[in-house]
């Protein structure tokens, strides 16, 4: 990853785990824990836990004997993270790379990652790492997002951003939606040795808490950073995005989501 996507430090972790969260990770996170809970798993690794979002869920889902080992390359997204546990719950967090896990052969039962796959620089080697590190029979869960058409709400504030900022302006948005095809994600995860791939899309309707939301979408993501390098007035980037947000879904606003689980074994 490049030092933009994995820096997530100051007051983004909390703003993307405040703002971000209830709007567009919780309700993916929790039907991802589901279907990480059928495979009867006692150890997990998660990969882009980011500030454990994902993480709750499965330790609210699984029994309490099944291990969750949380990895991400922040240290920042994970101290939030590990806030959200007690002591007593068989969790524990790692600052790992994904493209190269410090974890042995065959080590777990399941590998899960929401949300992440789409940053990782190499994903046919990082699908080849997750499935060195399962136990045979083993299965990767994961999600991506569909395209700005399942998720307009990205390019929204791609296109606002661009329009504030002419030259040169930030690309953060594009990135999340870059990874949509169930055609590319199967030949990748089989370049890497996977052999039974599946793939389903869930859509939802989210009703939008304009001011907690616009905490996320500018200030809980690596594109504050860039915001602020090149001297842009962050109170007027979100009143601009706000506004676009409000003529394209209403206000009160309700938006459609489309994200793509894959369950890879």
């Amino acid at each position: 990853m490049n030092d933009k996507t994995a820096f997530f430090g100051g007051s983004i972790p909390e703003n993307y785990d405040q703002g971000l969260g209830p709007h567009i990770f919780i309700d993916y996170a929790a039907e991802l824990a589901e279907r990480v809970s059928a495979e009867d798993p006692e150890l997990i690794l998660e990969l882009a836990a980011g500030t454990g979002i994902v993480t709750r869920e499965l330790r609210n889902k699984l029994p309490v004997d099944c291990h969750i080992i949380a990895t991400d390359l922040s240290p920042i997204m994970l101290g939030v993270a590990a806030a959200k546990f007690g002591g007593h719950e068989s969790v524990e967090f790692e600052e790992v790379d994904a493209m190269t896990l410090p974890f042995d052969d065959e080590a777990f039962d399941v590998v899960v990652c929401q949300f992440g796959v789409m940053f990782f620089p190499d994903k046919v080697e990082s699908f080849r790492e997750a499935l060195r590190v399962l136990r045979p029979g083993g299965v990767y869960h994961l999600n991506v997002w569909d395209s700005f058409d399942g998720n307009p709400f990205g390019r929204v504030i791609q296109e606002t951003v661009e329009a504030q900022i002419p030259v040169d302006p930030p690309q953060f948005y594009r990135m999340p939606f870059s990874y949509p095809d169930p055609a590319v994600i199967e030949a990748d995860l089989r370049a890497a040795g996977f052999e039974d791939i599946t793939f389903e899309a869930i859509s939802l309707q989210k009703d939008l808490d304009y001011p907690l939301f616009m905490r996320g979408l500018i200030h809980g993501n690596p594109m504050m950073t860039e915001l602020m390098e090149l001297g842009a007035d962050l109170d007027e980037i979100s009143e601009a995005v706000e506004e676009a947000l409000k003529a394209e879904f209403g206000d009160p606003g309700t938006m459609p989501l489309r994200a793509i689980f894959v369950r890879a074994a």
